[in-house]
């Protein structure tokens, strides 16, 4: 037998790259037969990818077959072998094959994962030459693919790894990576992922958009390059008819997602946009992004550009992230703004909820900002303490609102915001309006729910009424 084994070894004489590991012609033999020895000896070796090779330095070398099958017997637990016959017998006691399946595949990646060498990892491709076989077919698999992502995500420089997630993407798996940060290194990846995903989020509805967006605004948030890259596209593809605005929604909420992580992602926001032609305007947006805080200053400079005979276009001021700064300016219990600056902050955010730019109806746009400044104003009032003098003068010119359909919406907006505690003054001034039925008669409902009773009963079982 022995004899055989060793004829069989002279096959791979002169055999093309027959020294493996470094050894050339004029290297020790002893050397290389130690170093093969050390190999042979370690546990299950003989399941090693590499074996043959291994084997076949050693008989050329001139190692003795003998101490070959010693030390691979010895040393021989048969893990694996094992492994399927507890398998085997798990599966004849009745448990389902796919449960049996599923436990021994997590065992085996909670053991990859904690004892992964990602040195050894990248000798794979200096061994083999190439791409290995077995790893081709491990990405066809779903569980593989998984371990694949979680030890990317664990060790990021491995090139391995790195190659491996570049395969799973050309195998048409991208739709699975956009949580790896791998896939963000490397634009080919990167732009088939943002591709891929983005199209679910635009074909799955609302529903889909809150599931999957923020691992989408995690993965685009990555990096400033995947950033820019990202919403440059979505800036593109806004411009177009069909899905236009579903995509700067989107965009919209991935720089929302940016800011809440604590990047300052305004000059990008700002650079895609319209602002660059008006440059007076982007350098007061840019201070005010940045600093996440609205200033009299450069909401002069706003003021006057966009309540002038040519003001720039609407949507360099519908940005989400410098409405929210109105919202919380205007409306946030205990904020105080310059009363002398108030109306200029109004008009701004009036501006940008209301204007339509078809500049053949100018005219009636006018008429729309002076009633959205109307109803900001009075929301203002009612969220944050003002003096009597001016709550008493907005209210009067409540009155110059011309028909019912502009009272309705009005009140129904102010009952919304609303909640008790209320201040007596502001009590004065709005049970009236509400307990007359030529203004608030229509929008009383029956049932239980009525807002409009419900805020004069508190009102009468709370305060004093001073006629």
């Amino acid at each position: 037998m022995d004899e055989e084994y060793y004829s069989g070894s002279g096959d791979w004489e002169g055999t093309e790259g027959s020294l493996e590991d470094g050894y050339g012609e004029g290297e020790n033999d002893g050397k290389i037969q130690e170093d093969c020895l050390q190999k042979f000896s370690s546990r299950d070796y003989i399941m090693e990818p590499a074996i043959f090779n291994t084997l076949k330095m050693y008989f050329q070398a001139g190692g003795s077959p003998e101490h070959v099958i010693q030390l691979l017997s010895e040393n021989y637990s048969a893990v694996a072998q094992t492994v399927n016959l507890l398998a085997e017998w798990l599966i004849q006691m009745g448990v389902e094959p796919a449960q049996v399946q599923e436990r021994v595949e997590n065992h085996l990646k909670s053991l990859l994962i904690k004892h992964f060498d990602p040195q050894k990892a990248d000798s794979i491709f200096t061994v083999e030459g190439e791409t290995p076989a077995w790893l081709e077919q491990m990405i066809a698999h779903t569980t593989w693919r998984d371990l694949f992502y979680k030890l990317a995500e664990a060790h990021p420089d491995c090139l391995m790894l790195n190659f491996t997630v570049k395969l799973i993407s050309d195998a048409g798996y991208q739709g699975e990576i956009t949580s790896v940060s791998t896939a963000c290194q490397q634009l080919e990846v990167f732009s088939r992922v943002l591709r891929t995903s983005l199209a679910t989020l635009l074909d799955g509805g609302e529903e889909n958009l809150e599931k999957n967006l923020p691992e989408f605004a995690k993965m685009v948030c990555h990096g400033e390059h995947t950033y820019l890259f990202a919403q440059a596209m979505m800036s593109i593809l806004a411009q177009e008819d069909q899905g236009g605005s579903a995509v700067r929604r989107i965009g919209q909420e991935v720089q929302k997602s940016a800011h809440e992580r604590g990047h300052d992602a305004s000059q990008i926001t700002l650079a895609l946009g319209t602002a660059a032609a008006y440059p007076r305007a982007c350098q007061a947006l840019g201070a005010m992004l940045s600093k996440g805080a609205l200033n009299p200053a450069d909401i002069t400079v706003l003021f006057k550009m966009f309540s002038s005979m040519d003001p720039p276009p609407v949507e360099l001021i519908r940005v989400p992230a410098f409405l929210d700064l109105f919202m919380q300016s205007l409306f946030k219990p205990g904020s105080k703004i310059n009363q002398d600056h108030k109306h200029k902050y109004i008009h701004i955010l009036a501006y940008a909820a209301s204007v339509v730019e078809t500049w053949k109806k100018v005219q009636k746009r006018m008429q729309s900002i002076c009633q959205t400044k109307k109803e900001i104003e009075l929301l203002h009032v009612s969220l944050a303490s003002m003096n009597d003098g001016e709550m008493l003068e907005l209210f009067r010119n409540y009155s110059t609102f011309s028909n019912k359909a502009q009272h309705e919406p009005f009140l129904l907006k102010v009952l919304d915001v609303i909640a008790p505690p209320y201040t007596s003054d502001f009590v004065q001034l709005f049970l009236p309006i509400l307990e007359n039925d030529s203004i608030a008669g229509t929008i009383r409902t029956e049932g239980e729910h009525d807002p409009v009773a419900e805020f004069i009963a508190h009102c009468k079982s709370n305060f004093i009424m001073i006629n």
